[in-house]
């Protein structure tokens, strides 16, 4: 099934695969069926800027001292690497150049072009955890993600060891299609700035400004946990995505100077 949508899919066409024996993945790796909710919530921007893994990234403010965290459930049912669950904990920011308040902010939504510093990634499989800390150098760590429905809202439980960590919730609402977002995601690896890329196909997908329509709710005993409450979120996200279906492609991590 995965090799005839490769073939007749455009937007998985054109595209060289590699097989990584050691890691038991292709790269880049293909999101064939996955779905997602995210709130955004704002935070001090000294909070955010003192998480940021090097000097060349600096946190996008939407108000003055107020930067951006998206909190991300993130379902994935059929990839490359085997279906999956993944929390994901970023931070928008900007490369190299210093942002403008609000401007560069708005510059890269509307061109669904966004840069990204992932703080935590929680996921559920060995698999991806293994790949994508040692060859990626991502924050991931092996974690139980439950997802459930219940009065008209999804409901992700992310836990270790039967210890919760993390309550996301969002709601349920109408969507249509979405755009096709490009995020480029720095992070380090042996102390090296690195990027990657990522591409989403949001074939349903909703948006909602203001509050009402997600939620967290932290639990203790755990570094996610100690990151959410020294971030000081705002108490709701100041917007809420929703996208029950989309695709994607995950580019290799590499080396900064080779974008």
């Amino acid at each position: 099934m995965n090799d005839h949508r490769k073939i007749t899919n455009p937007f998985f066409t054109g595209i060289v695969q590699t097989y990584h024996k050691d890691y038991d993945v292709t790269l880049p790796i293909f999101y064939y069926d996955a779905s997602s909710f995210t709130g955004i919530f704002t935070a001090p921007t000294d909070r955010v800027k003192a998480r940021m893994p090097f000097p060349e990234v600096s946190p996008l403010e939407i108000f003055p001292g107020r930067s951006l965290v998206a909190i991300s459930a993130l379902e994935y049912r059929d990839t490359d690497i085997a279906p999956y669950n993944e929390l994901s904990v970023s931070v928008l920011v900007s490369y190299l150049r210093r942002p403008v308040t609000g401007i560069s902010l708005a510059w890269q939504l509307l061109r669904n072009k966004l840069q990204i510093v992932i703080l935590s990634l929680p996921v559920t499989t060995e698999r991806a955890r293994k790949g994508g800390v040692e060859m990626a150098g991502y924050p991931k760590f092996l974690a139980d993600i439950e997802f459930t429905e219940k009065a008209g809202k999804r409901v992700c439980v992310v836990s270790t060891n039967g210890n919760r960590l993390l309550t996301v919730h969002g709601d349920i609402i109408k969507t249509g299609k979405g755009p096709i977002v490009h995020a480029r995601m720095f992070n380090p690896m042996q102390g090296i700035p690195m990027v990657a890329n990522l591409y989403m196909n949001q074939l349903e997908f909703a948006q909602t400004i203001g509050w009402g329509k997600s939620g967290i709710d932290i639990g203790q005993g755990h570094e996610l946990c100690d990151i959410l409450y020294d971030l000081k979120l705002s108490r709701q996200p100041l917007v809420y995505q929703f996208c029950p279906k989309y695709e994607a492609k995950l580019f290799n991590t590499k080396n900064i100077i080779d974008i």
